[in-house]
């Protein structure tokens, strides 16, 4: 059988133009999804070993315990995950999801997708499964209408969302969804700033070699210069924000071109480029920022030390 061909949504033109903005604002910034590349997924991948990163096994540990209760509580015909998933926490649900007969998987990498893709279709092949290239910000209603449908949202990427897009955001998952359809949102917890800042700068230096290395994606994406070695990673916890702030500081003067958007950008040192936000949430803080956008809090599954949370949201009768 010949595999279905994954449709590309994503727009050249709107890349350039969000990347001339970011870089233009007051704190410099590079759209985090630039940190995602081949490289980028496989220093993330040897991130989520490193001892200071609890996150990842953390998750799992939830989803083993409570993925049957899952399965009962949304008993859904349609899985969606927001990104290219095929790993333990997406077999976890797929095994415990009994009533299943389709599984879409969206991303913005259409390489890394069609792997996933591939992979789920010899693990599954009971399953109709598909795979949409698309931006989770921007391009939910390739989705299509929904059903006994629910969306997956794991691993606290929704933390990588600034707090005044989460609403906007939750509402246009809501739109693809029906009334009794849910939604698992994966959140990190808040807690002490020791913990949380050495999750995003452990001791073995993964996780500065993945921030740099969105410079070498932005480099090869937009024709630009970036000397990565020219900037140091930078991870810091805002407890008035609830977020952790990463960045890249330059460590002497820099002048780069980026050839797409025919533009020259000084840095000096000590000045920096915010690479990513990761918000901290609490089950009741998400709920807040829920309100109004079609969800309501149905459940909260976390682990003993309250470190990491999965919300089951659920589309509620307009």
């Amino acid at each position: 059988m010949t595999p279905d061909p994954l449709p590309t949504l994503t727009a050249p033109d709107r890349e350039v133009e969000e990347l001339r903005a970011a870089l233009a604002r007051p704190l410099p910034e590079i759209p985090t999804r630039y940190l995602y590349d081949e490289h980028g997924s496989e220093l993330y991948e040897r991130i989520t070993h490193e001892p200071e990163y609890y996150q990842t096994r953390t998750e799992i540990e939830i989803l083993e315990r409570h993925c049957r209760d899952i399965a009962e509580l949304t008993r859904p015909l349609e899985y969606v995950e927001l990104g290219a998933g095929s790993g333990r926490k997406t077999h976890l649900l797929l095994d415990a999801l009994e009533t299943l007969e389709r599984c879409t998987l969206l991303d913005i990498s259409g390489d890394f997708l069609a792997g996933s893709v591939a992979r789920l279709r010899a693990d599954y092949p009971r399953l109709h499964i598909r795979g949409l290239v698309a931006d989770f910000l921007h391009d939910l209603t390739v989705l299509g209408p929904g059903g006994r449908r629910l969306v997956t949202f794991l691993a606290g990427t929704l933390g990588n969302l600034h707090p005044k897009e989460v609403p906007a955001f939750l509402g246009r998952v809501a739109r693809q969804l029906v009334m009794g359809d849910g939604m698992l949102v994966g959140i990190d917890l808040i807690k002490d700033k020791a913990r949380l800042e050495a999750a995003y700068d452990d001791a073995a230096g993964v996780t500065a070699a993945f921030n740099k290395n969105i410079l070498n994606v932005v480099n090869r994406k937009f024709d630009a210069d970036f000397p990565v070695d020219a900037f140091e990673h930078r991870a810091r916890y805002d407890e008035e924000h609830a977020w952790i702030d990463i960045r890249l500081q330059a460590n002497r003067d820099v002048r780069v071109h980026v050839g797409a958007l025919d533009l020259d950008v000084t840095f000096g040192e000590g000045q920096e480029i915010r690479t990513e936000l990761s918000c901290k949430y609490s089950p009741e803080s998400l709920a807040a920022a829920a309100e109004g956008t079609g969800l309501v809090v149905r459940e909260v599954f976390t682990d003993p030390d309250r470190l990491f949370a999965d919300v089951l949201l659920v589309k509620a009768d307009a």
